[in-house]
């Protein structure tokens, strides 16, 4: 592969978003974020002004999830939730879509929920997660569409508290299914090296992992 881990580390999105995350665990995880360089610290949103404070001028962005994990807040609510994170220092939001309504096959209702929160967001970058492992391959191609449509930056594979994480052939039909202006996002499941590879090989342009030093420990690749 094609890859140093310097680059492999700017690819993630270093994730703490267990309910009892301490100020301290937060703190850890920035500094953490920082030593490898990766791309952002994804966190709640209750650790957003911490993590901002403790990032700032270090190069990595603070990241954080919208209507988080099961998408069934209401549009009115994840815009407002996105609006007040950004104001708290968020500078990428990963948001649940409404699930039920895509199980429904109210394709419409999916998208004006994503438009809502990426009109709410004016230009900071918006991941969609649209939680593969309860999706039929039509339902994820029609989740990566409204998201395409409402302008969106990302899709998102996964919450990491659903039934499934981040697959190859998930990655794979996503990266087939939105424009070429959008990315990739593989999150979930992945702990080791080999739980990566096939999706960074698949055509994921960024990781939410919780296991980043040990990934980065056991990647057989070049340190820049």
């Amino acid at each position: 592969m094609n890859l140093t881990k310097a680059q492999l580390a700017a690819m993630m999105d270093h994730t703490l978003l267990k309910a009892v995350a301490r100020p301290a665990d937060i703190a850890q995880i920035c500094q953490e974020a920082i030593d490898i360089k990766a791309a952002s610290v994804c966190v709640n949103p209750v650790n957003v002004p911490q993590a901002a404070q403790l990032l700032n001028g270090s190069g990595v962005k603070v990241c954080t999830v919208i209507g988080f994990p099961l998408g069934a807040n209401t549009s009115a609510t994840k815009a407002f939730e996105t609006k007040d994170a950004i104001a708290n220092g968020a500078e990428e939001v990963d948001m649940v879509i409404n699930l039920g309504a895509l199980k429904a096959g109210q394709v419409e209702t999916v998208y004006e929920d994503i438009a809502a929160v990426v009109a709410a967001a004016a230009g900071t970058l918006v991941k969609v997660i649209i939680e593969t492992c309860y999706l039929t391959d039509q339902e994820k191609v029609q989740a990566c569409q409204a998201a395409a449509r409402a302008g969106a930056d990302f899709v998102k594979t996964s919450t990491g508290f659903g039934g499934g994480g981040a697959t190859a052939p998930d990655v794979a039909l996503m990266k087939r299914t939105v424009p070429p202006t959008m990315r990739v996002k593989a999150s979930g499941g992945m702990r080791t090296w080999p739980d990566v590879v096939p999706n960074l090989e698949a055509g994921a342009d960024r990781l939410g992992v919780s296991a980043s030093l040990a990934i980065l420990a056991g990647a057989d690749l070049p340190e820049a």
